[in-house]
């Protein structure tokens, strides 16, 4: 249990800019399940979803870097809340999945090759004895403009992301779960999103590139 709670270089719990973001976020909050709710929202709505945030570089997905950005691709942002639950002592761990996305624009799946994401990240939580799932990765406000659900957390139950959007269509499709980790698999990740964006590709951080989901 304790590599779930402890501080690594990418996943910086023991950082001064996320111990005190945290604790400003859960206040006086005492229990472990609202705790990890204020957390989540913030990570979810307040670190909105940017996918040119996309990177190969391991100081791209310092949990200080997301937060000072306010910007991150669902993987940095599944570091950032990792690490944001782990500094207030929920364990917590990575999870990676190969997705399918119905709702991809179609300049984005001609980027892509085909309509999937090859390393989509999210979170998994210990609470009350079991691990619970749930996916930060599209803000509210891009939610309401693509016309699909928000994830809603409750800390008890899975929240990934939707198999149908608000029309009853077909949204995100889980292909395949690659597993947990205590740490960021870098080299996994990588791998597989190189492909895609080339070995030399960084964090876009400029204003020109806050598009959201293109």
């Amino acid at each position: 249990m304790e590599e779930y709670l402890k501080a690594t270089e990418t996943i910086e719990s023991d950082h001064p800019l996320i111990r005190a973001k945290a604790h400003k976020l859960v206040g006086e909050e005492t229990i472990q399940r609202d705790k990890l709710l204020r957390l989540f929202s913030f990570v979810r709505d307040q670190i909105p979803y940017n996918l040119f945030m996309i990177s190969m570089h391991p100081d791209d997905f310092r949990a200080t870097f997301v937060l000072e950005a306010g910007k991150g691709y669902c993987v940095q942002k599944a570091v950032l809340l990792c690490s944001l639950a782990r500094s207030v002592g929920i364990p917590s761990r990575l999870a990676l999945a190969r997705i399918r996305n119905h709702r991809m624009p179609p300049g984005l799946q001609d980027r892509l090759g085909l309509n999937e994401f090859p390393g989509h990240g999210y979170n998994q939580f210990l609470l009350d004895g079991h691990w619970i799932s749930a996916a930060a990765t599209f803000n509210a406000a891009l939610c309401n403009r693509l016309k699909v659900p928000i994830v809603e957390f409750n800390g008890r139950n899975d929240a990934m992301l939707p198999a149908q959007s608000l029309d009853g269509g077909p949204y995100i499709e889980y292909v395949e779960h690659y597993g947990h980790f205590a740490d960021l698999p870098l080299d996994f990740i990588t791998e597989r999103t190189s492909k895609i964006w080339g070995w030399d590709k960084r964090a876009w951080k400029r204003p020109e590139d806050d598009t959201g989901f293109p």
